[in-house]
């Protein structure tokens, strides 16, 4: 398929550029080879850039056989979020009932609907996240190219918008061995519309630069050639005419069909005429057509300029004539040089500048609040009229500001939220106190400018008179400021507008009334969760709450963070475990990611695995469903721990590599945290030190002390890294930090962080046996009132790590059985170890090396490479004999391979996988052509076998006792 642009009757010749199409062509042979680029072509104004794209659009031109797609930005449009990829796309007619059954629409690109829909009416009812609209442009893309190479061409990108810019940026970076050219041409003296979008795609991609400059003279002289080909110039008129236009093009252009008009040569009359005009020769040339008119021809001509290309009778409600009438003007301005071939638009926005400047300010203002309300009559998008109004300044009246929230809304809808707001800051500065305008722009800005969209939050906040509005907007503050780790400020307003809320309601609301107080409740618990500074006062407050019976959503979400608040403050697991499946218990409702998350966090400590693996495939169901790829890599990253703590290596670094690819195609800031920690103690356990300690290097985040669930984390995965490296003092030093941290914050549960475990058996090694005893004996209180096997498994085995001989003996055999019937095999198989150990120095070498091997066997299973080698070297001490431990083909796979492997062996198509992982076709092909060599399997046929066959230990074995 093509869609090739092509404009008839190039307002400029193409002079002196053959090199810069020469350059083109060279780029697009390259895009044909899988080499994709980024090229900027920038000139000042009138310098030819538009001519040169005409040239490489022709039939003959070195885009050929390629799919071509063509746009140009207009400066009304420049507020407009998508407005760019809508003059990319648009010519595809994919928003009509018809264009929605492409085939161009297939899988993910369905989520560029909101971007390319003209109007309100275009639009599904699901409105576009950010995220989930530049998924679906870029699918959008990769279909196209499935029958060839892409060129997208964008012209006059000064004027582009922010969100259509982050597109191109988001393409690029998912481009590499794509068939695919971008060419950007702008200008380069202008203001640009999006100046800081523009600069990050292009310190991202290190564009081919292609610059347009003045022609020279001898360039010139073949000009005038082309406008004068019966006379030959006088070389003093050419060195004139360079002088003056400074070979901008489009200027000498002007200059000599206003000559020709005027009856003059490229001669000495000629040359004294151009001496006249002087340096304004656009504008000059303009006033000069258009004083010669008739009024009604200047009139069309300004609603052409703030119009452009319309239908003929809407032109003429604008410019107060006759639809005949604006024909005919079009056709005297098309003869003057100042409207394109084919079409009703005028050549240049330079020319543009100039008709409407006769107008004055005040004349171009009416103009253009003229427009917006022809606009509006003959109904079109509200984002169409705001266009308009926003450059009039200080529009804003009883019927501009409704324009303005609606094409707010429609941009909201369509996933652009700085367009969003920049139409509601407009209304705010007729309505500066407007609570209700506040926090729509507070909404609006939250990914882009958090700091800001605290700012008037709080504002809003502070204006709202009305105790249950201030309740709402509390929480939207509260909820806010989580992103901008300003959560004890959160934690304060919340509380200070739960209270105020309490007192207006009494003991017995209306059921709206105890929704919102609810609602409120619960996101004061989320919040408060966040920071150990806040997290005391949070479980003091849970210990007061009386459980809601969780019948509406906002019920859910309380009830699933009073489950994890219960668990982090150690009560009974069974308790927990009740609140959260309680949480969870909503037959026909979603569930939020508030709800999801915590009880799944409240569902693993309690040992429910099956529900709380459950909750989490909701979330990352809805969340690759919706494109939420902050809240899939989360859940991913969550899940990543888990499995690790049920000892389920190979699955954990599949997720936690998985999310750190997605981030990584991605700009988060210094926030991640969770994916690192979860592939740093991964690879802590498959014995790869040097690799974990550069993950948790990479973690950047400031303040992380400061927090309450990455910051233990991060301290277990740091210390188990110091332990591998030989550092035992260093080691035993993070693990006393965790464990004085947990203290500070009120956090008692013994298998969030098991610091105790972990320092209680450093210590015992040590000799350090009272103090470890003490360390183990409050793990066992804790663990005891507690309740699940694991905690239980873990005092034993603390208990066991403590002493040694013949004391840790029972203890470990406790342990032993305790863990293994728990989910934490690792555990297990360290137990087992610890066992054979006691066992040895007790002299009981028989039994000793049995459970020695078991232990390999057990750390195999798990994927704790490092464990089973451990293992392996104590039994042989004992005189037992085992061969070396070497990994099987499954452990030469990587995190992501596993995972890719896995969805492809499930039925997944590359296509398919690529969506769900957030990633390109090629990325899953790359890691598919790496899983086939390492298993040794060609067909996707044979994967699902080789993934069954291959976990098992092939080299490991046993030559007697």
């Amino acid at each position: 398929m093509t869609n090739r642009a092509r404009a008839a009757n190039p307002a400029l010749p193409l002079v002196g550029r053959t090199r810069h199409l020469e350059a083109l062509a060279g780029y697009a042979e390259a895009a044909r080879a899988g080499r994709p680029r980024l090229v900027l072509l920038d000139g000042p104004a009138g310098v030819g850039k538009t001519a040169l794209l005409r040239a490489a659009l022709a039939d003959d031109g070195p885009f050929a056989d390629m799919t071509v797609l063509h746009g140009t930005c207009r400066a009304v449009e420049a507020t407009t979020g998508y407005s760019g990829a809508r003059a990319l796309f648009g010519r595809l007619g994919l928003t009509g009932r018809k264009g929605r059954t492409s085939a161009l629409l297939d899988g993910g690109a369905r989520r560029a609907l909101p971007a390319l829909a003209a109007g309100p009416d275009d639009l599904d009812d699901a409105a576009g996240g950010t995220f989930a609209v530049l998924q679906g442009l870029y699918w959008l893309t990769a279909n196209l190219m499935a029958d060839g190479p892409l060129v997208l061409v964008l012209d006059d990108a000064h004027w582009c918008d922010e969100r259509s810019l982050r597109w191109l940026d988001f393409l690029l970076r998912r481009a590499d061995g794509l068939p695919l050219l971008v060419v950007v041409a702008h200008r380069t003296e202008a203001g640009h519309a999006a100046p800081a979008a523009l600069a990050d795609l292009v310190a991202h991609h290190l564009p081919a630069p292609l610059r347009l400059g003045p022609l020279e003279t001898p360039e010139v002289a073949e000009l005038t050639g082309l406008v004068f080909p019966a006379q030959r110039p006088q070389p003093s008129f050419v060195d004139r005419l360079a002088s003056v236009t400074g070979g901008n093009p489009l200027e000498v252009v002007r200059l000599l069909r206003d000559l020709r008009s005027a009856g003059l040569g490229p001669d000495d009359a000629g040359a004294r005429q151009i001496a006249k005009v002087g340096g304004r020769v656009v504008a000059a040339s303009v006033q000069t057509v258009l004083e010669h008119q008739p009024a009604w021809v200047r009139e069309v001509a300004c609603t052409l300029a703030v119009l452009g290309d319309e239908d003929s009778d809407y032109l003429a409600a604008l410019a107060g004539v006759s639809a005949v009438h604006v024909d005919e003007a079009v056709e005297i301005l098309r003869q003057a040089g100042l409207v394109r071939a084919g079409r009703r638009e005028l050549v240049h926005d330079l020319v543009g500048t100039a008709v409407l400047g006769a107008l004055g300010t005040t004349g171009v203002a009416s103009l253009r609040l003229r427009a917006a309300r022809l606009l509006s009559d003959i109904g079109r998008s509200p984002e169409e009229i705001a266009a308009q109004l926003l450059l009039v300044p200080g529009a804003q009246d009883a019927w501009t500001l409704p324009v303005l929230r609606a094409a707010a809304a429609q941009a909201e809808h369509r996933g652009a939220p700085e367009a969003a707001a920049r139409y509601l800051d407009r209304v705010r500065e007729a309505e500066p106190d407007d609570p209700e305008v506040l926090t729509r722009l507070g909404r609006a800005l939250a990914e882009s400018d958090p700091e800001r969209s605290v700012g008037l939050l709080r504002e809003a906040h502070a204006v709202t008179t009305d105790v249950r509005a201030r309740t709402s907007t509390a929480v939207q503050f509260a909820l806010t400021c989580l992103s901008v780790q300003q959560s004890p400020e959160g934690t304060r307003v919340l509380t200070e507008a739960l209270d105020a809320l309490d007192a207006e309601l009494g003991p017995d609301p209306e059921p709206a009334d105890g929704e919102l107080r609810t609602l409120a409740e619960s996101a004061l618990l989320i919040v408060g969760a966040d920071e150990k500074s806040t997290l005391p006062e949070v479980l003091r407050r849970t210990a007061r709450l009386t459980p809601p019976p969780g019948d509406t959503p906002a019920q859910r979400q309380q009830l699933a963070m009073l489950s994890v608040l219960s668990a982090v403050g150690g009560a009974s697991a069974e308790e927990v475990a009740r609140q959260a499946r309680r949480a969870l218990r909503a037959p026909g409702v979603p569930l939020g990611v508030w709800s999801l998350l915590p009880a799944s966090l409240a569902l693993q400590v309690a040992e429910e695995n099956d529900a709380a693996d459950d909750a989490l495939e909701t979330v990352l169901r809805g969340s690759r469903d919706s494109a939420a790829v902050w809240t899939y890599v989360l859940a991913l990253s969550t899940r990543a721990l888990f499995r690790l703590e049920n000892g389920a290596v190979a699955d954990s670094m599949a997720d936690a590599q998985t999310s750190l690819e997605i981030l990584g195609t991605e700009r988060w800031g210094d926030n991640p945290v969770m994916a690192h920690t979860a592939y740093a103690s991964a690879l802590v356990e498959r014995g790869e030190v040097e690799r974990a300690e550069e993950a948790l290097d990479a973690i950047k985040r400031p303040h992380l002390d400061r927090f309450v669930w990455e910051y233990h984390w991060y301290l277990m995965a740091r210390g188990r890294v110091q332990l591998a490296r030989g550092d035992v003092h260093g080691a035993l030093e993070v693990f006393r930090t965790c464990g004085d941290s947990l203290e500070e914050a009120g956090i008692t549960n013994p298998v969030l962080t098991p610091w105790w475990l972990e320092s209680a058996c450093l210590l015992g090694g040590l000799g350090r046996t009272a103090e470890a005893l003490e360390v183990a004996e409050l793990g066992t209180r804790r663990a005891e009132r507690w309740g699940t096997r694991r905690a239980l498994g873990y005092a034993a085995l603390a208990r066991g790590g403590a002493t040694s001989g013949a004391a840790a003996v029972d203890p470990l055999r406790e342990a032993v059985a305790l863990l293994g019937a728990s989910p934490a095999r690792g555990h297990q198989a360290r137990a087992t170890l610890l066992l054979g150990r006691a066992l040895l120095a007790d002299g009981r070498v028989r039994e000793a090396r049995e459970h020695l091997r078991e232990s390999v066997g057990l750390a195999r299973r798990c994927g704790c490479v490092a464990l089973a080698r451990e293992a392996r070297e104590a039994l042989i001490a004992a005189g037992g004999r085992m061969g070396e431990i070497t990994s099987s083909a499954l452990d030469m796979l990587t995190g992501t391979e596993r995972t890719v492997a896995g969805l492809v062996a499930a039925g997944g198509s590359n296509r398919e996988v690529a969506e769900s992982l957030f990633v390109t076709m090629r990325t899953v092909e790359l890691h598919l052509t790496s899983v086939y060599r390492k298993l040794g399997v060609a067909r996707r046929a044979d994967l699902a076998e080789a993934l069954r066959g291959g976990g098992s230990p092939a080299s490991s074995r046993t030559a007697g006792r």
